[in-house]
Order: C-alpha cells, then structure tokens, then sequence
C-alpha cells in the first residue's frame, strides 16, 4: 500500500467516468470540476468526449441544452440527486434532444436512502438493489420523452481534489466546519421540549440538524470508499466535539462495518477540529511560497483550492488591468506535466528563498533545452530575473506549448513575489511575534492597546495599514493562542476602546466588503450606522471569546502558547504538532484527548475490559497508515509539518493528509460568519 493511493483512488473514479463521456455533452458541478482538475486535467476529459467541438459545460439552472445533433449527455454531479438538483436536471434535458442520458452521482446509493427517510432494517434488506437510482433512471428516459430510450444512474467516488502525493482535499465539503460554543444556543433554540445542552462537549448525532448529519454522512460516504481502494480496516479518532460526531458516523455507517470484514490492512483515521488552534491558519509563520501565492492571488473562479496567474506577459497584448481579462488564465494544479508536477512538489515541500531558486532552476533548466538565449545572473533570486527567464519563451509556440506548466508556475512566483500583499505578510508575521512576546510579558489589556492605533479609518489609511478584513484576522490570532483568559477591569476598558475604533472603521468604509456584509448584515455601506456597526462588533467579539475558549473541552491540549524562557522566546506550537507527537509517543501512554470512536460490541468490550484487564485500547498508531483529516481546512505549511514529524517520529510508517480545503487566511473570517454552519444548502 502507498500513499499515492489518494491519486489514484482520484483517477480510477474518473477513469470510470470518462468511459461514459465519449461523444457526450457533459454537465458538471463545481466540486466535481475541481476533482477533475487536480486528479487528471480537463484535458482528459477533453480527450475521452472527442470531437473538435468542446463538448462541457458547467451544471446550472440556465445551461445550454443539446441539440438534435448531440443525442447522448452525461451529468457529474458531486451532491445527493434529490430536490433542486433533479429540478435542474429535468429542464436541461426537457429543453434537449438527447437519447442516452448518464448521471454520476459522487454519492452512495446507501446514502440516498437515508436521504429519503429509509429505516437502516429496511435499507439493509436492499442489499444489492438501488431502486432510488432506477427510479430517476424512469425518470430520465420520461423527460427524454421516449421509455425506449437510455438512462443510467451510477454512483463513483469523486470525493478528493488530490494536491499533492501527501494532501488531499475535499470540494464538495469546503463550508464544512466546527461548531462554535454559540451554536450550542441555537441547537437548544432549536429543540426547546429536550434537554438543554451545557456545552460543545455534551453535542452529538441526535441533537444535529438534519441536514447537518445529512452532509457529514456523504462525507462519511466517500471515505468509506477511500478506505476500501487502500484496502483498510481503519480504527476512527477524533479531536475535538464536532470531528468526534464524524468519527462515530464512519466507525458505525452499515456498509463500512461490512467493508471492513474483509479488509487486508489496517489504518488510523483521526479527524481534528480546525476551532481547536485558528492560530496556524491566520498566521503568517509558514516560510512556503505556496502558502504566499495561495493568499494573495485571485481565487480560480468555481474553485477552492486554486488561484489565478495572469498570463498576458506571455501575449502580444499590453500589460493593462482591462487586458487580464482577455486572456484565460493559468493556474497551479498541473496534473498532466510531469515537469511542473515535479516543480510544484519542490515548491510545497520547501522553504521560500529555495522554493524561489527552484523555479529559476526549473526555468533555466527549460530554456537551456529548447536553445534559447539565456543569460545567467548570480545572487538573489528576483521577480525580473524570473520575468526575464519567462520572457525567453513568449515568441517560441513549440518552447511555450512544451512547457506551459511551468511557465504557469514561473508566473505565479513573479506575480507572488511583486505583490504588495507580500510585502504585508512580513508586517504580519512581526505583530504575530511581537504579540507571542507581550503575552508573557504583560496583560492582554496592553495588547489591546498595541493594537488600537493600527485602527484606522479608510481615508486614513496607506497601503501599509490594516483594513477591516485584516484586522479580524489579527484578532482571530489574538484570541486563539492567548486561550480562554479573566477579564479585568483594565482589559474590559481595552476591549471596548477596539470595538468602539472597529465600529467606527466599518462605518467609514467606502464601500462594503462581502465578508462585511455578511458581519454588519449590511449590502450597502449607506445603510451601516454606527449603532448597527456597534451591534455588529458586539457580535463579534463574542464570536472572538468563542475561539479563546475553544480547547476549554481539552485536558492536554489545553494551549498552542510556549511561554518564553531565559534561552528561548514565547512561541507558538502547533496543535496538529501536538496531536502526531502524542500519536508517535514512544511510551505509547493512553491518548486523552484523541478519542477512540468504538463500532460496535467488540471495541467497547475491549474498551470496558480495559479498566480492569490487561486489555490494550486501540491506539493512533498501533497500524502503519495514518490518515489525518482536519475538519475546516489546512494551510500548506501544515500539511508539510504533519508529513515531516510523522517521517522523522516514526520512519517507515505513512501519512495521508486530508482536509476540506486549503487555507488563505482570509478564509477563516468567512468560514467563522458563515451563517449556514448548522444548516448547509444541500439543494432542497
């Protein structure tokens, strides 16, 4: 068994789509877009459709239907064939001229029965039928407009966007994140004649809303079907309130547990709350170029994971902003080139200043090979060296088609590298220290006021400033690493002075960001008053004092602080670096706060038998696969953390990590004030 498994798990689920795509016109969901992009390009897609036409288009409400010469199409589709979702469906094909529909679902037959309220008892006498799938089948051939003609359902697990040979990622599930203390009120709210629930700690399947459990299942859908391509029997943990409702969803979902009778080998699957340390994912610690280029280019539109690279440097066209446009432009995921898969691995696992000397490598190396006209310059690595090496290529088709990934990847580094946004990341990562330092030193009052004239009005600001997005991003910082903390009267006076300064900094925004928008509940910076911004402040300090006390349910995570010592400064341990150490704990102690999640009458005899036997609890590291998810995303320095602790603790044993996005830091404000974290739009 291998890790690039999660590859080819990717590409064998595409593999079976593709042989249904030949002379098709194909509809695709985002999520199943970005799946295709990371695990084998469109360029495949384009290949198994055939025909000089391009035959794919995106699935939504005003698609284009087929015409009378397009009888055959094929739908992908990453959520539950239920509701608006089957609505879309029907219009596209009402409005065609097809004969042959296929739709894949990225869903389980097993989980569209539990969405349609089947009993388990019941579910489990179907063993072998899909009558949820042949009944859309009839349904098809009906909008169709002819019982004769061809439909079929199927379902393949297209559940990961695999980013590298160590990280994958799940689109389907990228507003996928973990309840927060106040969303204990609005669960008790929401149940008024049951038990009122104390804390995250007492929050299980039977008090979620149903569409939440509903979404965590097709999650629990698709690992299962990960599990069973790496051939493993996989013991659940969790860390954490809301990964612990996951982790008890796969030890105990029906088909898992007939899976696993049968599996050759054996994984840990411990899932991690992101709430559990925000610290890691608004930080700027993380010496990686890819993290830089992730946060400060334009998100790929439809996707979560990749960005934009403007590529009019590569045109005839002028550089101009109205210009960009014109041109589609590039990326970072570059399944097909082996050349740019190679560079972009070396850009994941290494630092920036070598990751910068990697791409002039790459590029030189590229030039040298196509006899272009190279002239070598010593020292530091710049964005105009870069650009030169780049411009080599612009008037060689042959040279540009042979090594347009990498060009892509060049690009991206200059475009990173000149961005004022990366200069920012320094200014940010000095406050962070600066911060760690106070911490032990001084009282959080007079962090607040370090932090009070960094609050400026827009018309006050230089590029060098905060505005309102990055001040909640230092704030998220503050209020994670420091923990749950007394407030005094000094701090309660500090904090005010910031709400008071933040309220009027919303107020006097030109114009509403939609992260603003979505705090203030405001579409219109006129509409924002200061009594509104005040309330919305409010809010969100509360939301703030939420994340401090995040780990109060922990008994040895209990921080992510190292208090500075006469030979070391304060710092900052990462709690997913906490987690692999216990994992790979040589003494092998019992974990407290990784909890085991038991699938039934076996484990927890073993567990009860335990207390008084010599009987060994399952442990994380007990197998030679450990397959780490973090529930609400990751950064791409810590996904490279996990894999070298792993490697360095326990050589020989293997990493997978997965999560349901890679992070920017901006994301976590926008995950945070989500206001669909209990009730996820599952299409109906």
């Amino acid at each position: 068994m291998s890790v690039p498994g999660v590859l080819s798990f990717t590409q064998q689920g595409w593999e079976q789509v593709l042989v249904k795509a030949k002379r098709a016109l194909v509809y695709l969901d985002a999520a199943c877009a970005e799946s295709l992009h990371w695990g084998c390009g469109s360029s495949r897609l384009l290949e198994a459709v055939g025909g000089p036409a391009c035959h794919v288009r995106e699935f939504e409400r005003d698609a284009v239907g087929g015409g009378a010469e397009q009888p055959k199409a094929l739908f992908v589709l990453s959520g539950l064939l239920k509701g608006r979702t089957v609505e879309i469906l029907r219009d596209i094909i009402c409005r065609s001229h097809f004969q042959y529909c296929v739709v894949v679902s990225a869903v389980s037959h097993a989980v569209h029965l539990t969405a349609n309220h089947v009993p388990a008892a019941a579910a489990a006498e179907l063993e072998g039928q899909q009558p949820v799938f042949e009944q859309l089948e009839e349904k098809l051939c009906e909008w169709m407009g002819n019982l004769n003609y061809t439909a079929e359902v199927l379902y393949v697990p297209l559940l990961l966007a695999p980013a590298a040979t160590h990280i994958a990622l799940t689109p389907a599930f990228a507003t996928l994140f973990p309840l927060l203390p106040q969303d204990v009120h609005l669960l008790n709210n929401a149940r008024p004649d049951k038990r009122r629930l104390g804390s995250l700690g007492e929050v299980d399947a039977t008090v979620l809303p149903p569409e939440l459990l509903l979404q965590i299942r097709c999650l629990v859908s698709g690992l299962s079907s990960l599990c069973e391509h790496l051939g493993v029997r996989e013991e659940c943990f969790a860390v954490g309130p809301f990964s612990r409702v996951i982790a008890a969803d796969l030890a105990n979902y029906a088909p898992a547990k007939t899976r696993r009778k049968t599996a050759p080998g054996r994984a840990s699957l411990v899932f991690v709350d992101r709430t559990l340390d925000l610290t890691g994912a608004v930080g700027h610690h993380g010496d990686n170029l890819v993290e830089k280029i992730i946060s400060v280019l334009p998100q790929l539109p439809g996707h979560t994971n990749d960005v934009m690279v403007n590529m009019v440097d590569l045109t005839a066209l002028h550089a101009e902003e109205e210009n960009h446009s014109v041109v589609a432009p590039g990326c970072l995921a570059q399944s097909n080139d082996t050349s740019a898969k190679a560079l972009w691995e070396a850009l994941l696992n290494t630092r920036h200043k070598e990751a910068a000397m990697e791409v002039q490598r790459h590029l030189v190396e590229a030039a040298s090979r196509e006899n272009l006209p190279i002239k070598m310059s010593m020292g530091r690595v710049t964005p105009g060296q870069l650009t030169s090496y780049i411009q080599l290529f612009k008037n060689n088709i042959k040279a540009l088609v042979n090594h347009c990934g990498l060009l892509q990847l060049g690009l991206a580094t200059v475009q990173t590298l000149k961005h004022p946004q990366t200069a920012k990341w320094d200014n940010f990562l000095a406050f962070e220290r600066l911060l760690l330092q106070s911490i032990g030193e001084s009282s959080m009052a007079i962090v607040f006021n370090q932090l009070l004239p960094m609050i400026k009005p827009s018309t006050q600001r230089t590029n060098d400033d905060y505005n309102p997005e990055e001040l909640l991003i230092l704030l998220i910082y503050i209020y994670s690493v420091t923990g749950e903390f007394t407030v005094d009267k000094d701090l309660g006076e500090a904090e005010e002075k910031v709400k008071k300064a933040l309220a009027q900094a919303f107020c006097e925004e030109s114009k509403l960001s939609p992260l603003l928008q979505k705090i203030t509940g405001c579409d219109s910076a006129i509409n924002l008053t200061f009594p509104k911004s005040k309330i919305a402040v409010d809010e969100l300090f509360a939301s703030l004092r939420d994340i401090a006390g995040a780990r109060n349910l922990m008994k040895q995570f209990k921080s992510v602080y190292v208090p500075g010592t006469h030979t070391h400064q304060a710092s900052y341990k990462p709690l997913l670096k906490q987690v692999v150490e216990e994992i790979f704990n040589p003494e092998k102690p019992d974990p407290v706060d990784i909890e085991h999640m038991s699938s039934g009458l076996t484990d927890l005899l073993k567990t009860g038998f335990s207390m008084f036997m010599k009987v060994s609890r399952p442990h994380p590291s007990d197998h030679p696969l450990l397959i780490l998810f973090v529930v609400g995303g990751i950064t791409v320095s810590e996904a490279k953390m996990v894999k070298d602790l792993v490697a360095s603790l326990k050589p020989g044993a293997q990493v997978i990590v997965l999560s349901t996005r890679l992070l920017r830091p901006l994301n976590i404000p926008e995950l945070l004030f989500a206001t669909d974290r209990l009730h996820p739009d599952l299409g109906f």
